[in-house]
């Protein structure tokens, strides 16, 4: 009895831990850290050149743990603008192993001026202006996704 007792809870231990893994990456959600925070966001992903092209242009309001993440099929030289942008944004370019390279706080809606990213960028997270400060999200912050999981991961799934 005790040794069936003691299997189901390492059975039960097991599935927690492939559940965490799991839920940890997920599509809709990618997870940042750094010496500050770990915070979670729920996202949309933009792979495809027309749902990048379009990004978050023409909405009102975005909920402050939402955002989206822009995904390249390589790394390269990229700038956003905000045309059509309701929205003011935070920016943070990321390297293909998940690694923010720069953070551009406080886009203007509407601003057509380009905001450069950097020549390796694979991906760039655009959340509610402001939170990149509130969370301390810098240069060395690291995210968590599946699109990160075909490289040198910074921080793997």
């Amino acid at each position: 009895m005790l040794f069936y007792r003691v299997m189901v809870l390492v059975m039960f231990l097991f599935v927690g831990a492939v559940s965490s893994v799991t839920a940890a990456c997920q599509a809709n959600v990618v997870t940042l850290k750094n010496d500050q925070a770990e915070i979670r966001f729920n996202i949309e992903l933009a792979q495809t050149p027309e749902e990048r092209s379009r990004g978050l242009m023409f909405r009102d309001h975005l909920a402050s743990r939402a955002g989206m993440l822009f995904v390249f099929e390589q790394p390269q030289r990229v700038a956003f603008w905000m045309k059509n942008t309701l929205i003011p944004l935070d920016m943070i370019f990321v390297d293909k192993t998940g690694t923010v390279t720069r953070v551009h706080q406080g886009a203007i809606p509407g601003d057509e001026t380009p905001i450069p990213g950097g020549d390796q960028v694979y991906s760039v997270l655009e959340i509610n202006a402001g939170l990149a400060a509130r969370y301390g999200i810098s240069n060395g912050t690291v995210l968590r996704h599946e699109v990160f999981s075909n490289g040198p991961a910074a921080w793997p799934c």
